[in-house]
């Protein structure tokens, strides 16, 4: 098995834990509140990890250019933006059906590896995103009266086009990541990755905290009062992002993402157990389209 698969599912199910506990803390924090979090509490964690390898496994610092923090930056706005909307998107539907929204994601990561990276991907490997695609579609009416008038309010309506806009810039987001990641061209692919997360996380602490003293100074303080709970959410979103950026060093943007909707897995798991919601047959229709995609993707490659 090559290694930026078990990578992978290993940061969905961080990602999937990282926002189970941003939905715990919206009501307590508000959207920005919970967004922050994830990067202010991440960023000590990623500095651990960065000189672990550099300290404690001798790997040497890579030197960056300037592609790298640019691309760095701009990844790092889009995942800020990214998060902010799926948090908000929360408020909207329940836990699994408003991750559901965002998981469009992989097409649009497709687009944006192709803009940025001029990665393309095989005939095989599209039609598997396109499969997962359409069982998040299936997913996303799972609890809404299956009528026209109901399924044209679910893909039309508010909480559809956030998604879509999280999606766009979870895609963004990856694609800039791979391209700051490999603009380092060594020392290797762990160091690459933890140098881009460290610089990353860093930079959306100092952006996102800046913004809150100047606009929701209270935001900011409720984050701080918090933290017995905001400090496991950095921690675990740190794992996850350390996971992504490392799977996406190794691998294309839509593979990697493609791969992700497994979190959809995940996310009925919390959302059955966790948060005692109601898990349909078209819920179970839809993650078996995810599932073949999975397996169609990975085998077509």
């Amino acid at each position: 098995m090559e290694l930026w698969i078990p990578i992978t599912i290993a940061a969905a199910f961080c990602q999937n834990l990282r926002s189970a506990l941003q939905k715990h803390l919206k009501g307590k924090l508000g959207t920005t509140g919970a967004t922050f979090i994830r990067f202010g509490y991440g960023f000590p964690f990623a500095l651990i990890y960065l000189f672990f390898l550099h300290e404690g496994l001798g790997h040497p610092f890579p030197v960056p250019g300037m592609d790298f923090f640019i691309a760095g930056a701009a990844g790092g706005i889009f995942q800020i933006l990214a998060t902010f909307l799926l948090v908000h998107l929360f408020s909207f539907r329940n836990f699994a059906v408003g991750t559901a929204y965002s998981k469009t994601e992989p097409v649009q990561a497709a687009i944006f590896g192709l803009l940025i990276l001029g990665e393309t991907v095989t005939p095989v490997a599209l039609l598997a995103i396109l499969i997962g695609v359409l069982g998040v579609a299936v997913i996303s009416v799972a609890h809404a009266p299956l009528s026209w008038r109901s399924l044209s309010a679910s893909v039309m309506g508010r909480p559809a086009m956030i998604g879509l806009s999280s999606a766009a810039a979870f895609g963004a987001s990856a694609a800039s990541y791979r391209f700051a990641s490999l603009s380092l061209g060594g020392p290797n692919f762990l160091m690459q990755a933890a140098f881009t997360l460290a610089f990353v996380t860093l930079f959306q602490t100092v952006v996102m905290a800046a913004w809150m003293r100047w606009r929701e100074p209270e935001q900011l303080t409720a984050s701080l009062v918090h933290w017995r709970i905001a400090v496991w959410v950095g921690f675990v979103g740190v794992l996850g992002s350390a996971g992504w950026i490392t799977a996406m060093t190794l691998q294309k943007v839509a593979y990697v993402r493609a791969l992700a909707q497994i979190e959809l897995v995940f996310t009925f798991l919390a959302s059955w157990f966790i948060f005692r919601e109601r898990v349909s047959r078209l819920d179970v229709i839809g993650c078996t389209m995810i599932a073949g995609g999975i397996v169609l993707l990975l085998l077509g490659r």
